[in-house]
């Protein structure tokens, strides 16, 4: 996301310069780009947001590669918003094609995805969105409504193309129609993620609650190995929610707004039987920090952040950091043996 505190930072990459540690060790690393990309508009802040490329340019810059431009705000611009990212999304994709993006769509046409063949895998990569915040340009985004039909509808369009593309693996991004600073899963959620996992998606990756919830590793119990994944939402990658933090009220709703999730998730072929599996997974908890300078960076939530903030004399920023740090850590984690 881009706040104003974001955007009227004078180097964009500062934001994601510490994070390439992470970002760098992958082939495909995704995010969620929650606001229109229009350089025919000024940037905007929330309610109604808007970036430029060369906001876009400097996480692209970083290693992000895989993204879903379906979400809530992505109407913000109204029509013509929805059009120039798309405009934007297909320069950027004939300039690079190891980027990809899901989401937006022709009018009326049925729900987009993409194809990613990379290391022998074949990847079905689809981003969707239950919520939009006005009604303006729906056809031209992935938009499944959260009600039965909605549901039966989409899990119809699922079977059909995990049939036809002989994919490896299903990776669906779903802006959750919930509210938005909730930790709790309802179990009617979890219910119509498994049923999806059923008919072919491999992992879910859940996005609109602006804090980090739990994940599920569902594992064969014969083979042992992690065969499906639903992460029920990974909190912020940078925003400017957490523009005050409460340094002695660390656990105040707000400040889960500032940290989020980057899971990483190993995929893994037998070529000789076609097996596949999820054979590693590592979680990066992240978090935003603000720097004497204003800047809104993003920084690993680790020990080494820790004593560098105590080194600088920033100890209302160590102590609360440290705090912030225990909070993520006890994310569940759940392993569901089938």
């Amino acid at each position: 996301m881009a706040h104003n505190v974001n955007y009227n930072m004078k180097n964009y990459n500062k934001i994601w310069n510490d994070i390439r540690i992470i970002t760098k060790e992958a082939d495909l690393n995704f995010a969620n780009i929650e606001t229109p990309v229009d350089d025919l508009l000024p940037y905007s802040s929330y309610p109604k947001f808007n970036i430029h490329s060369d906001y876009a340019k400097a996480f692209i810059d970083c290693g992000l590669n895989v993204f879903s431009l379906a979400n809530n705000h992505s109407n913000d611009q109204n029509i013509s918003g929805i059009k120039n990212t798309k405009d934007w999304a297909k320069k950027v994709k004939e300039e690079n094609s190891n980027i990809y993006f899901s989401g937006l769509k022709e009018k009326s046409s049925e729900i987009s995805y993409e194809i990613i063949e990379i290391n022998n895998f074949r990847i079905i990569f689809c981003a969707i969105t239950e919520i939009l915040n006005q009604n303006i340009g729906k056809d031209y985004i992935n938009f499944v409504d959260y009600t039965k039909k909605g549901k039966e509808n989409f899990c119809n369009f699922v079977k059909n193309i995990k049939e036809k593309t002989n994919s490896d693996f299903f990776i669906l991004s779903i802006h959750s129609n919930e509210p938005e600073y909730v930790f709790e899963v309802p179990d009617s959620r979890k219910k119509y993620y498994y049923d999806l996992l059923k008919i072919g998606v491999d992992i879910i990756w859940a996005n609109h609650p602006h804090v980090i919830r739990e994940r599920e590793l569902i594992c064969d119990s014969e083979t042992k190995k992690i065969k499906k994944l639903i992460m029920y939402g990974n909190g912020n990658t940078i925003s400017g929610q957490r523009r005050n933090p409460q340094f002695e009220r660390p656990e105040t709703e707000r400040d889960y707004t500032g940290d989020g999730l980057m899971f990483y998730v190993e995929l893994s072929k037998n070529l000789l039987t076609n097996e596949v599996f999820i054979s590693n997974t590592n979680p990066y908890y992240i978090t935003t920090y603000i720097d004497t300078g204003w800047n809104f960076i993003i920084k690993v939530l680790n020990d080494d952040f820790i004593n560098y903030l105590e080194e600088n004399n920033r100890l209302k920023w160590k102590n609360y950091i440290q705090k912030r740090k225990e909070i993520c850590e006890n994310t569940k984690e759940t392993i569901i043996w089938q």
